[in-house]
């Protein structure tokens, strides 16, 4: 025993022949007209999305490609992102719908090695009960300028290098333990109000033009010997 499908012609209007229906103008539209298809149909927005960094704009936002497809979106940083974009990054938008879309956050970087901070204004980094650290091999400071309040200050390192076209130091006391210390100068001045005292093994002083000592009161005492050797000598 066979079974055949059988196909039952779609019931037309009565007084209306089937034929009839299926030549008429406004179904034969109606049949030439495309399915919607799933790439063309639009995505309900969710309030996020990803999208890809095309490149920094002038006002200060960045122009969006959505992962999804579709035009680019024109997208001011959040106040929150502090992380600056770079072209390339994944980043995520939101905002209330497509066309008012806020940069909240830096997903993935194109680039790793290279991470930029960067705040419009003046920017505070605050611990109120712990300690700020900066861990790295190297660490690079650059301003106009600088200024340090520090109540203690302990430094420890291997060298320190300074160059400066005026360096000037002022305070109560300054006390320095050395090994050597070496001074080259053009032109010394200094001037001391109280007492000066040197202590040494040995003092050996040279000048190569005039040396002048001179005092209300100069006393030069030694315990095996004083010579003086020049070929003029005047006393008095």
């Amino acid at each position: 025993m066979t079974h055949r499908a059988i196909r039952e012609p779609a019931l037309a209007p009565a007084g209306t022949a089937a034929g009839d229906d299926l030549r008429s103008p406004d179904m034969q539209a109606l049949l030439r007209k495309p399915l919607p298809s799933s790439a063309t149909a639009v995505v309900p927005w969710t309030g996020s999305a990803l999208g890809t960094v095309l490149q920094p704009l002038a006002d200060g936002g960045f122009l969006i490609a959505p992962q999804d497809g579709g035009a680019p979106w024109h997208c001011p940083r959040a106040a929150s992102c502090l992380l600056q974009p770079g072209t390339g990054d994944t980043v995520l938008v939101a905002g209330p719908h497509r066309d008012h879309l806020y940069l909240i956050a830096v997903v993935t970087q194109a680039d790793a090695s290279q991470s930029h901070i960067v705040a419009d204004g003046d920017l505070t980094i605050s611990s109120r009960h712990g300690r700020i650290a900066l861990d790295a091999p190297t660490l690079t400071l650059q301003a106009q300028k600088a200024r340090l309040d520090i109540a203690d200050m302990d430094y420890r390192g291997a060298e320190v290098r300074v160059t400066a076209l005026v360096a000037r130091f002022v305070g109560r006391t300054l006390e320095t333990v050395l090994d050597r210390l070496s001074v080259l100068t053009r032109s010394s001045f200094r001037l001391t109000e109280e007492v000066e005292q040197v202590r040494a093994g040995q003092i050996d002083m040279q000048a190569s033009e005039t040396l002048r000592l001179h005092a209300k009161n100069t006393l030069v005492t030694s315990k095996a010997l004083v010579k003086v050797d020049a070929e003029q000598i005047h006393m008095g």
